[in-house]
């Protein structure tokens, strides 16, 4: 569990406001106290109506948590004349407009937007589409992305697992069927996110049926297609493809599969061909391989904006706001780091 004890160590040497949208859930709630008494981050519970803050009444009393409830918060006003701005071009009006941000999931969304918080998190009870779209309609993609994608980061803590540590799944909860070009530009941003939360360098496999040719199919050439795309787009990262997962995950399979590999069987990133593959995957790895799953966690977006499974649990919502937390801290970073380049 260390990579998971190290993102909650920097998690909580930050000062970020995460945004819970759905505040009345109970997990939620033990997740956002939980949060508060490790110092993971200062947390916003939004709740729906007047019953669900007299039921949150005791969780005020806890320093840097807060409550809003959109149809009395003094920051509606300002939020639903930010989603007319954003939204009028479609045809949304100001009536309609306020309709949205007393919505809680847009809220927000919209408070991250405004810059009165870091980032947000919802699904415990909201569904994963309704969760993503708003993320991607309110708060956008990054500045020189084209693409929202996802990832799991797993943990391989238990005592069967032959390898320890963290790797990344992707993609696995968001992009159906992704084409070559989609397929790099996610191989690219999984990296960046996993040396972003772990601090250890990536290495990448484009994952098939096939090894190096192995066989031949349509499939198999738009992994190998991708793979040489992301490498021309991104020459600094280690990545290698087509592999199957044994040739990317055992060295001894992959001196016998793939003797040059540059990535010698000892792949932390795995990017699969399809939604099919990394859903599949992730939940073998999780159910039957024992292995943590924190996500999904989206990638792509301007600011950070998470995704919760209808099933998490309390620790599952804590451990994704440290995430959460983490993303924003290394989005700071890099936007520093941009503007001393210029």
């Amino acid at each position: 569990m260390k990579p998971l004890e190290e993102i909650l160590r920097n998690a909580a040497r930050s000062d970020k406001t995460i945004v819970l949208s759905e505040g009345a859930d109970p997990r939620v709630i033990q997740a956002a106290v939980d949060a508060r008494k490790q110092g993971i981050a200062r947390i916003i519970l939004v709740c729906d109506s007047e019953a669900e803050e007299a039921q949150l009444a005791n969780a005020r009393e806890i320093d840097g948590l807060e409550i809003h409830r959109p149809a009395t918060s003094s920051l509606t006003k300002e939020l639903a004349e930010l989603y007319h701005s954003m939204r009028k071009h479609k045809g949304v009006d100001p009536e309609q407009a306020m309709q949205h941000a007393l919505v809680p999931h847009v809220y927000a969304a919209l408070l991250v937007k405004a810059g009165h918080a870091d980032g947000c998190i919802g699904g415990a009870v909201l569904s994963s589409a309704e969760v993503i779209k708003t993320a991607i309609q309110v708060i956008g993609v990054a500045e020189g992305t084209k693409l929202v994608s996802s990832f799991f980061l797993f943990l391989f803590c238990e005592d069967h697992h032959v390898r320890k540590g963290a790797c990344i799944f992707s993609d696995a909860g968001l992009v159906v069927d992704p084409t070559a070009e989609e397929l790099s530009e996610i191989a690219i941003a999984s990296a960046r996110s996993y040396q972003d939360l772990t601090n250890d360098a990536a290495r990448i496999a484009m994952l098939s049926f096939s090894t190096r040719g192995s066989a031949e199919h349509h499939a198999v050439s738009k992994v190998q297609q991708a793979t040489m795309l992301a490498r021309e787009a991104a020459p600094d990262l280690l990545i290698d493809g087509e592999l199957q997962f044994d040739a990317a995950f055992v060295p001894e399979v992959a001196q016998s599969k793939a003797a040059d590999s540059p990535i010698e069987g000892n792949a932390n990133v795995f990017i699969f061909p399809n939604l099919d593959a990394g859903n599949i995957g992730y939940k073998i790895a999780q159910r039957i391989g024992g292995a943590k799953a924190i996500g999904p966690i989206l990638q792509g977006l301007s600011h950070p904006a998470n995704d919760l499974s209808r099933g998490c649990s309390s620790e599952d919502i804590l451990h994704m706001i440290a995430v959460t937390t983490a993303q924003s801290v290394h989005k700071d970073t890099k936007t520093t780091g941009m503007e001393r380049t210029v």
